[in-house]
């Protein structure tokens, strides 16, 4: 049986199983080997969410990334960052990961203010294109994910504790 690669699956993915399970659907309609969520803080990239179709442990590399040498980054001049491949890709010469991390397609998390919380992207160390649709399905991902997932395990019970009262 195959799942339907749509907007609303994803919702409904998202809201009854929560975010690694939508990761993982998402995962499964492109050829990259990752997609991970990634949270903005403190001038880092630090990964929150990953999903690895081999189901190994993120190379630590990948873990926590600077702001300024980060894929990541390019979501945020750019409102979205795509490189089939960034050996190839003028736009990341010189950069330290190119070549390194071979395909990214990210886009934005957005906080309750318009401010970037953090990414979502899939990314690959071998090149990959990635379609259309598929984009399409990682924007909209990027705008249902709430940024209260990007907040740290503790401060997420605390405000959901506090929610309660």
């Amino acid at each position: 049986m195959t799942i339907a690669r749509d907007k609303q699956t994803f919702t409904n993915i998202l809201t009854a199983l929560g975010a690694p399970a939508a990761l993982a659907y998402l995962n499964a309609g492109v050829p990259h080997r990752y997609s991970a969520i990634y949270r903005l803080q403190d001038g880092m990239f630090e990964n929150i969410y990953l999903h690895d179709k081999q189901g190994e442990v993120i190379p630590e590399f990948l873990a926590v990334v600077p702001f300024e040498v980060s894929f990541c980054q390019f979501v945020l001049r750019d409102t979205a960052f795509s490189t089939d491949d960034s050996a190839a890709d003028k736009r990341l010469d010189r950069h330290k990961y190119q070549g390194v991390v071979a395909s990214y397609h990210g886009v934005p998390i957005l906080d309750e203010t318009g401010e970037l919380a953090g990414t979502l992207c899939h990314f690959d160390v071998v090149t990959h294109p990635l379609c259309e649709t598929e984009f399409e399905l990682l924007e909209h991902a990027g705008r249902a994910f709430p940024a209260r997932l990007l907040q740290r395990p503790e401060a997420q019970v605390v405000a959901d504790e506090a929610s309660a009262l």
